[in-house]
């Protein structure tokens, strides 16, 4: 196959590992910057020029598309399907799972276990809010946040309403969710290729750090998944029409909840955690299948 992997940089672990694998694999790839992609958008002929060339030969793309690049990026991936070319995660499932609310309404729609969620747009209404997720302590977070950016734990109800009023302020949206305190700093990804978690990682948080990113000081371990964790990780990711996903669960007291899906989980953490060849296995999914008519997106939401 011809593969190429959508990336702003070809250095990134995430990146070389794929290329890597599907090279190991047989397989003609290329790393294309699709914020240097532009696109004739025409009847009957559409396609696609990167550095002078027309992108009219691949047989699937790999996107992996920063939070930044949503917009852009997922054009650029909307006009390879119209062109037939299979993509590892459709335009659709990636815009779908980059809008936090949109997620958890679909989600719930779903009966997936999710934290306790209050969304609401006027700040006379903080009381209110505040007793819809059970009162303080609660998380605060804006829906535009990625790696535990603009994420904010209130023990109080005059903390709580004074962050709310803060980033109201600023005319941001916010999500304000019940505070999972028996997870203790913890949460699990779970890395969902198809219908199977292929690789899972405990993260904790650093000492006195309630978010668990690795980007923030976080450490990794194994962890043994039970079925209903697999199943809530692999029932998720569907529910988003996710083929590719990194799903955060945290362990509550009334099961597995989930955090957040990411359309383009880093290979990094996971792999070197798990010792399991996760970008091999993308490639393999590919290899099995990759087919234009498979672009289509049967998800209602």
């Amino acid at each position: 196959m011809k593969i190429a992997i959508l990336s702003q940089n070809a250095k990134l672990y995430s990146t070389n590992r794929l290329k890597e694998a599907a090279i190991e694999r047989g397989h003609e790839v290329q790393v294309i910057n699709f914020l240097r992609c532009y696109m004739n958008i025409t009847s009957h002929q559409p396609f696609i020029i990167y550095q002078g060339k027309r992108l009219d030969d691949f047989d699937a793309i790999i996107p992996r598309i920063g939070a930044s690049a949503t917009f852009y990026g997922n054009a650029v991936v909307r006009q390879f399907e119209i062109m037939g070319v299979f993509a590892a995660n459709t335009s659709q499932a990636i815009s779908r799972s980059r809008d936090k609310l949109r997620s958890l309404q679909i989600l719930a729609q779903k009966g997936i276990g999710l934290p306790v969620t209050g969304f609401a747009h006027a700040t006379e209404d903080i009381e209110g809010l505040l007793e819809t997720v059970g009162g303080a302590p609660v998380v605060i977070k804006l829906l535009e946040g990625t790696q535990g950016i603009g994420v904010v734990l209130a023990e109080t109800k005059p903390a709580a309403t004074s962050v709310i009023e803060a980033f109201r302020g600023l005319d941001a949206n916010i999500l304000v969710q019940e505070f999972i305190k028996e997870a203790k700093g913890m949460d699990i990804r779970c890395f969902v290729i198809g219908d199977k978690v292929v690789a899972s990682m405990k993260r904790q948080g650093a000492e006195g750090e309630f978010r668990s990113n690795l980007h923030r000081g976080g450490s990794s371990g194994k962890i043994k998944l039970t079925p209903e964790e697999r199943s809530t990780a692999v029932r998720a990711a569907k529910a988003m029409g996710l083929r590719i996903a990194g799903v955060d669960l945290l362990r509550s007291n009334h099961g597995p909840v989930v955090m957040e899906i990411n359309s383009s989980p880093g290979l990094e953490g996971i792999e070197k955690t798990s010792n399991i060849d996760v970008a091999g296995k993308i490639i393999e999914y590919l290899e099995k299948n990759a087919s234009p008519s498979r672009n289509n997106d049967r998800i209602k939401y």
